[in-house]
């Protein structure tokens, strides 16, 4: 409530300051609040600052051994089916796949300006239970794979000191054009003091892999922030929540019945093909989330 009440003098305050006459004497500091306005009224209306910008998926098989791997890549495919019905770009930033085209994990990027907002809510544990095919006795298996959904920050939210970074090349291995291990154009950065690392070889360059290196590790810093900020006012709310590994968000149940639910919002539909083989994630993706826990 204080949050709320600090942002609505905040509003108040901007909204005073562009009625003067000499608003537009700076234009540079009118614009930028302007924009403050813009990202305090979306967030007053429940919304995100970064939902205007594109989004990186990166996906990581969990619990279930290949099971979980292939998991992994029936998302990854569900997910190129939802970006070719939306008619959207999108492009790999890194892959690590298994000898028998599962995924342990991976990460790409999706080239459409407010996919964020569209597919934020994907960002959790998601949980299959079927027969496994990888199980000579067609055992029922489960498996959890952890979705992470991240803005791209077109603008520097943070200056991150290059002392805190450890960066190192490496020859890549998937597309790039010719000099595809012939040179070190894959980056693997790590900021030192969380310990929190991203690799990137999806670009034809050391350069722009570097670069997009570095706005996935600022990313990840901004959501981090973002966390220790709710979980700072969870401990004043009995109600709040966190996504913990192994609490799913949603299960695709396809053996011994078949249904996809999510547990977040009730929406359930037992048409699987439509939504694994289609992409038809519109049902979930507009759901309203209760107490929604990503504002």
């Amino acid at each position: 409530m204080e949050e709320e009440n600090t942002k609505a003098h905040r509003i108040t305050q901007i909204e005073y300051e562009m009625c003067q006459p000499d608003f537009w004497s700076n234009p540079e500091k009118a614009q930028a609040l302007i924009q403050e306005l813009q990202d305090l009224k979306t967030e007053k209306e429940g919304g995100s600052p970064y939902d205007k910008c594109r989004a990186i998926i990166s996906i990581y098989a969990g619990a279930g051994g290949d099971d979980a791997e292939d998991f992994a890549s029936i998302l990854f495919r569900m997910y190129q089916k939802l970006f070719e019905r939306k008619g959207w770009g999108w492009h790999i930033l890194h892959t690590h796949e298994n000898d028998h085209g599962g995924y342990r994990n991976l990460s790409f990027e999706v080239d459409a300006k407010g996919t964020f907002g569209i597919l934020k809510h994907e960002y959790g544990v998601h949980r299959l239970v079927r027969i496994s095919p990888f199980n000579s006795n067609a055992k029922r298996h489960t498996s959890f794979v952890l979705v992470e959904v991240l803005p791209v920050i077109e603008k520097k939210q943070l200056e991150i000191p290059e002392t805190d970074l450890d960066i190192s090349f490496a020859k890549s291995s998937g597309p790039g054009g010719q000099n595809v291990n012939k040179r070190e154009t894959a980056v693997r950065v790590v900021h030192t003091p969380t310990g929190i690392a991203v690799h990137v070889e999806g670009e034809r360059t050391q350069n722009a892999n570097r670069e997009k290196a570095f706005a996935l590790i600022e990313a990840k810093l901004v959501r981090r922030m973002e966390e220790e900020r709710k979980e700072t006012l969870a401990e004043l709310s009995t109600d709040a929540g966190k996504i913990e590994w192994g609490s799913q968000i949603r299960s695709y149940v396809l053996h011994p019945y078949q249904m996809i639910k999510d547990h977040r919002t009730g929406v359930e539909t037992a048409k699987i093909d439509d939504v694994l083989e289609r992409g038809e994630l519109d049902m979930f993706l507009e759901a309203p989330i209760p107490n929604d826990i990503s504002q």
